[in-house]
This record gives C-alpha cells, structure tokens and sequence, in this order.
C-alpha cells in the first residue's frame, strides 16, 4: 500500500498540505498574479506548462463556495495539471478522470476490519501490529487501520483505472483542495511516467512499503509544496471554502498507526529534495526507478543495506509461523517493522500510556525546509535491521498467537538504548518479572508473557500467552538475570543460537509478480487496508497532549 498523507507544517493544525497549497488564495487577479489575466496562444501541439486549453499561469472562473461545477471542475483540474507540468518539468501523457464519492463509500469499500471479516492476513498482521504495541488484543488491526483511513482520507489515485476520487463528506456540492488535487495529480504523472502498477512499487515487508513511499509519496509532497511556494505570489489558486470535508468525521484514527503512515510524507519531501538540488530531476528519476529500501535510508539519508538476519522455526507443541509461502504474509512470513514503526512505537506509547520512552514533543521538532515530523530518536536511531515472525498455535476461534520479533543494531550501545527502552516500555503496563526471568504483563490490551534478550548487537523479542507458550515457541532461549547482562559479557550459551543460514536464499523472494494485481491497491505486509494511493488528512489530535 501506498498511502499519502497531507500535513500541516504547524503542527497543532494537521488537517493542510505541508504547506497549505492554495487553501486560502482564490483566483482574484490580485496585483501580485494579474499579469496573469491574459494567457498566451494555445500551443501548436501539447508543451510542458499547458493542458486541455490551460496555461499555468492562467486565471480561471472557479468559486467552490457552493460546490464545483463539471465545467469548473474540468477548468480546475487542467489547469492544475498545467501547473504539476511545469513545477515537475514533465508531460502528462494524457487526461486524468476526476470523481467524487462519501465519505461513507469510501469507508464501506476500504472496510477490512470485524471479526466477520478476519483472513489469515489479518490474524498475521495482527501479531505485526501488537508486536508494536500500538494496536492491542481487543482490536484487530484491519479495524484499526480502516478507522484510521477512513476517517482521514481525502482522495486517492487509482493505477489500474488510471483516475483519481475525492473522498467528501459532502458528494452533492464537492469541493477540492489544491492540495488534495496536485498531490493525486502528481500520482497519475508518476503512474504515466513509471508504471505503479509494476512490482518494483511493492513491498514484501512494512518498512519496505514505507521506504518506496519515501519516492511514491515524497515527490508527490515535494511538489504539492513547491506548488503551495506559488500560489498568491506568482498564480492566483482557488480558494477552498472552511466548510469543505476535512476530513474528521466518522471514528477517529490510531495514533500510532497514523503516525506510522505519516513517516513517507513527512521524511519523503526531505529526501526527494535532498536527491533534487543535488543532481536534478535526472537523478531523481533514478531514485525512483531504484527507490530506497528501508525507512532509515529516507529518514537519514543515507544508503545503508539492512544486515541480514537468518532464522529457523523452532517451535514446539503445536506453535509454529504461519505458511513462508503466501506472498501476503511478509517475507518468508516475517515482517520487517523498520526505524520509522520502531520510532512510531515508541512515541505512541509515550503519549497514550505515558511510557518513559521518548519525549513526544520531540516529534515536532524538525530542521529542515520539507520536514513535518522528526522520526529521528536515540531508541530507534541505529537501527540494522529486524524480522518479526508471527506464530500460532491451533485454527479458527480456538487459535491462540505470539511472535519472535529479532532486532539487529549497528553497535552494543544502540542495540542496548533499544533493549533498555523496551523494558521501561513494559513498565508503563505493570510488567512483572517471574522468579526465572520471565515478564508478564498481567492485563491490559497487551496482555502477554515475554523473553527479552540482549546479545551484542541483537535483541530478541518473544512472546505469547504465557510463560510456557513463550518456551514452547522458542525453546532453548533463556532469560537474562533480573539485572540485564551486559552485552560484551552474554555467554554464547544465552544467545539465541538457532539461526540458521538454512533461509538466506529464501529472504530474497519477494512477492509473486502478478500484473492482475495493483501493488497500490491489494493487501500488504504491515497495513493491510486497500486506499490505492491515497491523499490523507493528518488530524490535529497528533498534536494534543493527552493529559
């Protein structure tokens, strides 16, 4: 799935565009845009800058006061593909459908969650998902992750029908942002340029969802941004009335998970850019053809390989992965959660539990021009790689789960803030530890036994019902002394020895190359929730304290 959110630069306001593009300049023909009163000719033949009898910098009679006409919504959309053109300095091949449905529409397609509907995928993601606490038991995850869009969605482009959706709570008189347009229509050029319906725009994994999002959804925000620069000073953009959707109705959103799929439109502008101003729209375009793979590589920068992990089903009295061979379940049926969901989970259970894990305010405090959030924290910087392997044990109702979730880090000192961090996590839910080394969160919507292991560079994680399901899923993994070993000192007894170099061939597969599938539309590891590529409307709520 890729999933675009468009967000404030102030951060109490979440529900604008990075920079609010256009949301509060009409087309007025004020003194700083009337030269652009008279347009040129229309071209001989189609140029870069002119679409459909519009240029650019043309003014046009559109008031969304009382809703968009066809005749001004044709006007609108030509001309604001004029405008991508000639901010992207490429041609769209063809026109972009535009259509309008409610907000109820929208939710009643993308609805994934309910126990009536619970697939094996939902059972595997569910695992993903409280393995980074931050959807617990009493909520599935395709539950959390459809109220989480489907109250926060604003439109969504489709590359198998090659249209865009605005998604309103008021479908008889539509209004649309230039925001929500520009962003969508910058969707439908990338479509036209590279294909997003090709394998190489999907993930296998979570984090490699968001790292392609990083390309996806960055250049989508980079140039709603440098549109936005525009407007008022050298165009004249359309007003969108205060009234229009928001965004807001319906069931709110989970903070985590919204946080987690804000991290491409947040981080993404800043990499694309970075990729931009240092070798031009030519070397962006071989980013996108080889887009980034991780999150940590958007978020820093940087061009750093995970490391590889190894791993071998271990389990015992019934407790095994689910099937390595269905392309739905991740790779080789693990996960990769990535520095931007650790980061998420961390800030998440700060805010919502009061966890002493990370400052949360410190998720607003960014430095550079295209920034909205800082995903950058000790606890999750550092980051080398993880894989979380879901695990159950039974079928049906009857069924219960747990997970093996490996984590590796760069150095001891990161792989500790990360080990250290998650057991004061766990005290926030009044972790108990069992006289040979055992945790228990005794209630709650985590509810569960762990094994928390630190050794050298990697930190194991296990879970499940209770403390001999914990054994039973990883046997022969022991737990550390109540006061934590120090890593240079953990014998190779206590490591968890049973990797295997028996999955390395195996962790290259990526998921089955089928052109009847959309990447943008179908389930994927981690969201699970089918928005195509959508435009999202960050709600103010991630800026308010709790308490």
């Amino acid at each position: 799935m890729a999933v675009v959110l468009v967000c404030s630069a102030v951060a109490p306001a979440l529900a604008a565009a990075p920079v609010a593009a256009g949301s509060t300049t009409a087309d007025t023909g004020s003194a700083a845009t009337s030269a652009q009163q008279t347009a040129p000719s229309d071209p001989d033949s189609d140029v870069i800058g002119w679409e459909d009898g519009y240029w650019h910098n043309e003014s046009i009679d559109v008031d969304q006061s009382d809703g968009l006409t066809d005749a001004e919504l044709d006007a609108f959309v030509a001309r604001a593909m004029a405008r991508v053109e000639y901010v992207r300095q490429a041609e769209f091949d063809k026109t972009v459908p535009v259509s309008v449905i409610s907000r109820e529409e929208y939710r009643n397609r993308s609805n994934g969650g309910g126990d009536a509907n619970r697939t094996e995928f939902n059972r595997w993601n569910d695992q993903v998902w409280e393995g980074l606490f931050i959807v617990g038991e009493s909520t599935g995850s395709g539950e959390a992750l459809s109220q989480t869009t489907g109250s926060s969605v604003l439109g969504f482009y489709s590359p198998t029908r090659d249209e865009i959706t605005i998604v309103t709570d008021s479908p008889d008189s539509p209004t649309i942002s230039n925001a929500t347009l520009v962003h969508e229509l910058v969707h439908a050029l990338q479509d036209q340029q590279y294909d997003l319906t090709n394998a190489t725009y999907r993930g296998t994994t979570q984090d490699g969802d968001l790292a392609i999002s990083g390309v996806v959804e960055g250049e989508a925000n980079y140039i709603e941004a440098r549109y936005a620069e525009r407007c008022g000073a050298e165009w004249d953009c359309v007003e969108t009335p205060s009234s229009g959707s928001s965004g807001s109705s319906g069931p709110g959103p989970n903070l985590g998970v919204l946080l987690t799929l804000l991290n491409p439109y947040s981080d993404g502008p800043v990499y694309v850019a970075d990729i931009v101003e240092e070798g031009g729209w030519e070397a962006f375009d071989e980013a996108f053809r080889n887009p980034p793979t991780s999150s940590e590589q958007v978020i820093h920068l940087t061009d750093d390989e995970p490391t590889p992990i190894e791993f071998t089903d271990t389990g015992t009295n019934g407790w095994s992965t689910f099937p390595r061979d269905n392309p739905q379940l991740g790779q080789n049926g693990s996960d990769t959660v990535g520095e931007a969901s650790i980061y998420a989970m961390f800030w998440y259970q700060a805010r919502e539990y009061g966890a002493d894990t990370i400052n949360p305010n410190s998720l607003f405090q960014t430095d550079a021009e295209y920034d909205t959030y800082n995903y950058d924290a000790e606890p999750s910087e550092g980051w080398g790689n993880d894989r979380l392997f879901p695990y159950r044990n039974g079928e049906g109702d009857d069924a219960e789960y747990g997970y093996v979730w490996i984590t590796e880090w760069d150095t001891r000192e990161d792989a500790r803030e990360f080990h250290d961090t998650y057991l004061r996590m766990l005290e926030a839910h009044d972790v108990e530890r069992t006289d040979d080394g055992y945790l228990v969160v005794p209630d709650g919507p985590f509810e569960d036994a762990f094994l928390v292991q630190l050794n050298d560079t990697r930190v194991t994680i296990v879970n499940g019902p209770t403390v001999d399901d914990v054994q039973d899923i990883r046997p022969g993994l022991a737990p550390q002394s109540a006061t934590t070993t120090p890593a240079s000192t953990v014998t190779a007894a206590s490591a968890d020895t049973t990797e295997s170099s028996s999955d390395t061939n195996a962790d290259a597969t990526t998921a089955a190359d089928d052109d009847t599938d959309t990447p943008t539309e179908t389930t994927t590891p981690g969201f699970g929730v089918a928005i195509a590529v959508a435009a999202v409307a960050a709600l103010g709520v991630l800026a308010r304290r709790r308490r």
